[in-house]
């Protein structure tokens, strides 16, 4: 939106940083003609991400798990293209704890490893309703470390509020693969639709 007299919220939102919460590292540096935004911790420089895009781009799936991601990757922009939504969830659920396990900070890493296994857990085939009830209590957690990290205008959007419902509805639901699309997606990509 482009209107005048309103800044962007991303801007406002940094600046609010200064205001109402206590993290420096957050927040916007102003000079007199320009303001400038400070590295974030969970920024990786070219170099890391070019081993991360090296990695991926030698990973090789079983047939029918995933697509070829390596085709995906492109080296010289440090940028992932065309992925379809069963690949996000390869990447989410399996490759991020692998991926980053030694080239970001622990908090970061940990809290990104927790939302990774709170996926995988909440796709699994066999469902504990202690286990659940766990992953319910956990995810509060895990969000809130996730909070902690990334500004606050990343929290805007209620999807990323999401993931406290989902094992509420799993425990209602049952197994999560008799209602998400993930399977159909599986199958277009084994068929090669």
């Amino acid at each position: 939106m482009d209107v005048k007299g309103k800044t962007k919220d991303n801007i406002k939102a940094r600046l609010d940083v200064a205001l109402f919460c206590n993290r420096q590292n957050m927040e916007l540096v102003c000079d007199e003609s320009r303001v400038a935004k400070p590295r974030a911790s969970f920024v990786l420089e070219k170099n890391t991400q070019l081993l991360v895009y090296k990695w991926l781009k030698s990973l090789r799936f079983l047939d029918g798990h995933a697509s070829n991601i390596s085709r995906l990757v492109n080296m010289e922009e440090c940028r992932l293209y065309g992925m379809k939504s069963h690949d996000c969830r390869v990447f989410i659920q399996t490759l991020i704890p692998l991926a980053f396990c030694d080239l970001l900070p622990n908090g970061i890493w940990d809290a990104l490893t927790e939302i990774s296994h709170f996926f995988r857990d909440i796709c699994s085939i066999k469902l504990n309703v202690d286990h659940i009830e766990r992953l319910e209590t956990n995810i509060v957690e895990t969000l809130c470390k996730l909070e902690m990290i990334f500004a606050p205008s990343f929290f805007v959007d209620s999807i990323e509020h999401l993931p406290i419902h989902l094992p509420f509805e799993e425990k209602l639901g049952g197994p999560v693969q008799y209602r998400w699309m993930y399977p159909f997606e599986r199958l277009d990509i084994i068929v090669g639709m």
